[in-house]
């Protein structure tokens, strides 16, 4: 890891009211957490560059005005990416020969922070940087950097990532659209030969983009050389399409309505050779191919490899949007009020009740340990495209890890606004309040840059392969050791596996049940038991498949997807747990700490809680320690309630990054006006005699 106060920073200030002491713990005196510590830890490594976006965010001409048409919050959208370029912000990714910083990791850093102020921009900033100018950066080769690269980042080229087909959209490989090379003329005719290979949902391609970079089948001398990415000018300057091609808009979605989203078309368009960004592939004169990778197949994932940052980004950026909606649930919980149940007059606060916690409180913890697991995330992407850390394995484990996290956290994204915007009832659902907005713009990043099952799949295939190279001759009960090595640095004890039954016995005692299970070894354990078990009994089931014909074998593939699928989610639970508890043991504030350990172990045993069923069925734990567990949550939650406020406050969001009345303030000020006129009455006795006591009186 690189060293956070290397590139430090101060958290903002927080955007809520002052809080409350919490009362001492088991006679205790309570731990106290420092905020604004917290705070810079959550930054991670790129913490001053985080804080420089969010100040931009939070100005309201980078905002968006909720309710607007998708006409006008179109071009207030691309309006807010020519300012973007004024403000000097676009420049991190780009090499330094032509005024960029080469600072991959602080790039994406700063991207993220956009969805503060408004999603839309932060994805169509990141089709136009992020996936059509990375597309030239890192397929192309110092030619196009030089020719290409300087009118997009100064957006004088607003440009189209053309690789998703209506046909075909995670299976890119299997794409429909042909680049065929001409040497007679030197030049590619790119080609849509039917309806679904029609290139479809690309930001910039309805209205505002006059380039694309196309993704096509190569084809020359009669061999088709798989999918590479050409360059390709769609529109004139006054915004007519180019002969040769034609396209629709999509129209209204279901969010980022400020994105032009649209659908592209060729009919045999002819393009230099020169324009194909021939980093990994490229055709001479005479329409001979050659490519500096000899696999077809490696090639392929090498290209779509240098294109990772999106699902980087969309990792982090999910993480601040499920952030800002607990932000604002959790803040309005802590000051709405609602029956009264342990007072004669004053109501609850909704965040008193446990169910309320319930809610909310694991959910906090989640988000966590994603922050934790995405600041590693993002140095290890730097590392590889900085060049410091640039190997096969390194780039392969990068597609990896982003294959893992990606789907857990935009999933959690929309489960997390979802339950904020019920937790905060009518209110949650005015558009003034955020939550609902978000949850729609969010929506789509389930399938962002790769469907979540898919990419799943691809995280299990990787299990699986390294598996079997480390372990083809292993006995059975000896787990693939890169579930290991990605996510747990400990060793086993005597031979075979270490089983829970043969660590810690059932004591017949809920407490010394949770002692257990708070230990931190224990729960790591416990998450790696459940990857390692369901790893190698997958293998074993799949290792007849080589003796198979290609149709059997496929069947057997698609009987065990499903628990190849959950496989691959448990372990990157276990990565992120892994990752949360590394951030923990550079936590240096003590009462910090411990409140943060209960964070922790909240993730942890909430992990096993929701796999139970897995553990009982596999015999890693009786039915009196599941009780345990979540016997346990039920005492962290509570114990986590004062603390609420505070680790919201970490966020460091402030009011104008939030920008909803109820966590504002505003909700405080109405009960304390509720509750100073009922005391008054009170105090009077002028307040009307409830039915009940009257009838009681009788």
């Amino acid at each position: 890891m690189v060293d956070t106060a290397s590139r430090g920073g101060a958290a903002p200030a927080p955007a809520t009211m002052k809080h409350d002491a919490p009362a001492p713990i088991d006679g205790n005196e309570a731990p106290v957490v420092d905020v604004a510590a917290l705070g810079r830890q959550l930054l991670g490594t790129w913490a001053d560059t985080r804080l420089l976006a969010r100040e931009r965010a939070g100005r309201p001409e980078f905002q968006r005005i909720e309710g607007q048409g998708m006409a006008e919050h179109r071009e207030r959208v691309l309006s807010q990416l020519h300012l973007l370029v004024d403000s000097g912000a676009i420049q991190k990714a780009f090499p330094k020969s032509l005024g960029g910083e080469d600072d991959h990791g602080g790039n994406i850093a700063a991207f993220e922070e956009l969805v503060l102020a408004d999603p839309s921009l932060q994805i169509k900033s990141g089709v136009q940087w992020g996936l059509f100018g990375a597309a030239v950066l890192h397929l192309g080769t110092t030619p196009h950097h030089e020719k290409w690269l300087p009118g997009i980042m100064n957006l004088d080229v607003p440009g189209a990532f053309a690789m998703t087909e209506t046909g075909h959209g995670s299976d890119v490989a299997s794409i429909g659209t042909t680049a065929t090379y001409d040497p007679d003329t030197e030049e590619f005719v790119i080609h849509t030969p039917f309806r679904g290979a029609w290139k479809d949902y690309l930001g910039n391609a309805a209205l505002h983009g006059i380039a694309a970079v196309v993704f096509a089948q190569l084809v020359t001398k009669g061999v088709n050389h798989g999918v590479h990415a050409f360059y390709v000018p769609i529109r004139d300057e006054q915004g007519a399409f180019l002969p040769g091609i034609g396209g629709e808009d999509d129209g209204l979605k279901g969010g980022l309505n400020g994105i032009d989203n649209g659908r592209l078309h060729f009919t045999d368009v002819r393009i230099p050779r020169e324009n194909l960004l021939n980093r990994y592939g490229d055709v001479a004169a005479d329409g001979t191919y050659s490519s500096p990778i000899a696999s077809p197949g490696r090639r392929f994932f090498t290209m779509l490899g240098t294109l990772v940052q999106g699902r980087v980004s969309l990792d982090g950026a999910a993480t601040i949007a499920s952030a800002m909606g607990l932000a604002i649930a959790i803040t309005y919980g802590t000051q709405r009020r609602q029956f009264n149940a342990a007072s004669e007059t004053d109501e609850e606060v909704l965040l008193d009740y446990q169910r309320h916690q319930r809610r909310l409180l694991p959910r906090l913890a989640t988000t966590y340990a994603q922050y934790f697991a995405h600041d590693e995330f993002l140095v290890k992407f730097d590392a590889v495209f900085s060049g410091a850390a640039d190997t096969d394995d390194d780039r392969q484990d990068l597609e990896t890890i982003a294959a893992a996290l990606k789907p857990l956290s935009t999933w959690h994204a929309l489960d997390t606004l979802q339950e904020a915007r019920e937790a905060c009832g009518g209110a949650g659902f005015l558009a003034a309040n955020r939550i609902v907005g978000l949850r729609q713009d969010l929506d789509v990043y389930v399938t962002f840059e790769g469907d979540n099952n898919v990419l799943l799949q691809l995280v299990a295939k990787r299990l699986l392969t390294d598996f079997s190279k480390q372990f083809a001759k292993a006995d059975a009960g000896v787990m693939a050791r890169y579930v290991v090595s990605q996510a747990a640095d400990r060793a086993y004890h005597g031979t075979g596996l270490r089983r829970l039954a043969q660590t810690i016995a059932d004591f017949g005692s809920t407490a010394r049940s949770v002692h257990e299970l708070r230990d931190e070894e224990t729960q790591r354990e416990l998450l790696t038991d459940r990857v390692e078990d369901m790893v190698t009994e997958i293998a074993g089931r799949l290792r007849e498949s080589r003796k198979l014909s290609k149709a059997d074998a496929a069947a057997l593939f698609n009987r065990n997807q499903n628990e190849l699928i959950e496989a691959a989610r448990a372990h990157a639970e276990l990565l992120q747990w892994e990752a949360f508890t590394r951030g923990l043991a550079r936590t240096e504030d003590p009462g910090t700490k411990q409140v943060l350990t209960w964070v922790r172990d909240l993730f942890g045993l909430g992990l096993i809680e929701k796999h139970l069923s897995w553990y009982l069925i596999h015999g890693r734990l009786s039915p009196q320690r599941a009780q345990a567990v979540t016997a346990y949550i039920d005492r962290l939650i509570e114990r986590l309630r004062p603390y609420a406020l505070d680790l919201v406050d970490a966020f460091g969001f402030a009011p104008e990054h939030l920008r909803a009345a109820v966590a504002s303030g505003a909700e405080q000020e109405r009960q304390d006006e509720a509750r100073a006129y009922y005391a008054a009455h009170r105090a009077a006795g002028t307040l009307p005699k409830p039915e009940k006591s009257v009838k009681s009186k009788r």
